[in-house]
């Protein structure tokens, strides 16, 4: 499951649907185009926090799992602590393999 949710991650960016940065993620929360917000589980507190609470405020499902050398990995990007999901299919799917419960505070994957 570990690996297929990475992978479609990595999809995710080469298509275009995947959105990085802390201010660019939290200003594709505020448009609303934010689906799906997965954070590591070794981003900073600071960062989990400003991101959860924005997620949370305008109901952006997120997933606080994995950790940042896997999410980067599998973006092809380095140092990424979070990423956003912007299409609709890619955002059910990863919610079907992570367990389709959003706000979870450590998946523990």
């Amino acid at each position: 499951m570990k690996n297929s949710v990475l992978t479609l991650l990595g999809f995710a960016a080469k298509s275009g649907n995947l959105v990085t940065g802390e201010d660019a993620l939290i200003n594709e929360i505020r448009r609303n185009s934010l689906l799906l917000l997965i954070i590591a589980q070794d981003a900073s507190e600071n960062t989990r926090k400003k991101l959860s609470d924005k997620a949370k405020s305008y109901g952006v499902d997120f997933y606080i799992c994995f950790s940042k050398d896997e999410i980067s990995r599998a973006i092809g990007k380095e140092n990424r602590a979070a990423v956003g999901i912007k299409n609709a299919e890619f955002h059910k799917r990863i919610m079907e393999l992570l367990g389709g419960e959003p706000y979870v505070k450590d998946k523990g994957i």
